[in-house]
């Protein structure tokens, strides 16, 4: 008896944990745009008072995860990066992004950053969204489908 209960509770844990894996996309999402975001507000912070070079700023930016792997793969002028969570069009877009940290004058970088600014926003509050829903929703069919396995076994 004790042994149907341990196996059932190991098949629910573990349909549980792939749920998590599932909505791992959607997590991932949300840490890239929510560092976007902030990699952008520092930096008009950045270029309206200290006026640091760009590879000193970066430095002290410490990107992690798969938004720094792209950041310094862009910065490095590779035309492509692994974010199997992004678009091509997003893609595309952080290419673009990266691409103008530090070119041109102080004046047309916060004009475009300024720009910027609304749209990465928007994103980062979709993916956020995004994120918490389909996260829990993937748990909880996790959790569904180990209790359905388990009643099929029992």
């Amino acid at each position: 008896m004790w042994l149907k209960f341990g196996l059932a509770g190991l098949v629910i844990a573990f349909c549980t944990l792939l749920g998590y894996f599932a909505a791992g996309k959607y997590r991932a999402r949300r840490s890239f745009f929510s560092q976007w975001c902030d990699l952008n507000d520092k930096y008009l912070s950045e270029l309206r008072y200290r006026r640091a070079p760009l590879p000193a700023f970066l430095k002290e930016c410490k990107l992690s995860g798969e938004f720094g792997r792209a950041a310094e793969g862009a910065l490095q002028k590779q035309q492509n990066f692994k974010a199997s969570f992004l678009s091509e069009e997003e893609k595309r877009e952080a290419l673009a992004y990266f691409g103008q940290l530090g070119r041109g004058d102080s004046r047309s970088q916060l004009g475009y950053f300024e720009g910027k600014r609304s749209a990465l926003l928007s994103k980062k509050e979709r993916a956020e969204k995004d994120a918490k829903e389909r996260g829990e929703l993937y748990l909880k069919l996790g959790l569904l489908a180990g209790l359905a396995f388990v009643i099929l076994i029992v």
